[in-house]
């Protein structure tokens, strides 16, 4: 199945749509230590910002050689840690980095472990009841992995087959959507993050890997497996990414957004997809996916809105 341009730029206008609503609503809202949201309120007051971070998403969330968090999302957080010091008039805020799983990140965000989370978060209107998102970061979809040598590549070759995904994942229903829709009888194993879900197809326990082809990409690269593993088949979902945190809070909502404004009209956007996509990582692999142009699109937008705003 290939994309759907439409369905994807729908996706893009709707988080757009969002986080402009949220700027018009915080028009009037005093940017000094009175009158702060709670979260900004808190930020001044202890002068650290908690981001999330995933150890196993490359390239978006994952470990550099000495253990510290990097990646795109994290490099797109550190732009809006730098908004937030400007909102709250600190410029010295401190970042303190907090390991969530794809289980524990939304409760991280509602029990207030975590201000910003910066992973490989779909961005879909059941999550859109609990927590905030983001502009568009990137879009994937789910997709499966299989060994080399697998002659598996469409539904109906994973028949009675088992299949591993990763818990708290939009692509565990997609999988289950897909065994109702073909009446496949697989066997859905669950593991507890990114990492031990390849650990298991890696030890033959599982016949596919499925999550958002981009993640698949990155850890086939991040174990130099390209000759072991391959990804295959059509999407089985389409997932917009965006930065969680906290809803209800229009003030931060706003600063999200005016950091995603303000690199789309600097054009830092498109190298930082560069720096992190087609370029060498810093841990060595290279992935090498080129900008869609749907994502292309929706960063021009937010300049094309950042300039109407002026």
């Amino acid at each position: 199945m290939p994309r759907s341009p439409s369905r994807w730029r729908q996706a893009a206008v709707v988080l757009l749509a969002a986080s402009l609503l949220t700027t018009v609503a915080s028009a009037q809202t005093p940017t000094s230590g009175e009158g702060l949201s709670p979260t900004l309120a808190a930020i001044k007051n202890s002068h650290v910002v908690r981001l999330g971070y995933r150890e196993s998403s490359p390239p978006f969330s994952f470990m550099d050689q000495a253990g510290r968090p990097i990646g795109y999302s994290l490099e797109l957080c550190e732009a809006v840690v730098d908004e937030i010091g400007v909102e709250v008039d600190d410029p010295a805020l401190r970042i303190e980095y907090v390991k969530v799983t794809s289980d524990s990140r939304i409760p991280a965000v509602l029990q207030n472990k975590i201000d910003l989370e910066c992973g490989s978060t779909t961005a879909n209107a059941d999550r859109a009841r609990q927590v905030a998102f983001s502009p568009l970061m990137f879009v994937a979809g789910t997709k499966l992995m299989v060994s080399k040598d697998s002659k598996a590549s469409v539904p109906t070759d994973f028949k009675a087959k088992t299949i591993v995904v990763t818990k708290g994942t939009t692509n565990e229903q997609a999988i289950r959507n897909l065994d109702m829709k073909f009446a496949l009888g697989l066997n859905i194993l669950v593991g507890a993050d990114h990492e031990q879900s390849f650990q298991m197809l890696a030890d033959g326990k599982a016949d596919a890997f499925a999550t958002d082809d981009i993640l698949l990409y990155g850890l086939i690269a991040r174990h130099k497996a390209q000759d072991r593993f391959r990804v295959t088949g059509d999407y089985l979902s389409y997932d917009p990414y965006g930065i969680m945190f906290r809803k209800g809070e229009p003030q931060l909502a706003a600063v999200v957004e005016r950091t995603f404004r303000k690199l789309a009209t600097n054009h830092d956007l498109i190298p930082l997809y560069q720096k992190w996509f087609v370029a060498r990582l810093p841990t060595g692999e290279k992935l090498n996916v080129a900008i869609s142009p749907q994502l292309e699109e929706s960063f021009k937008v937010l300049d094309a809105t950042q300039g109407a705003s002026n």
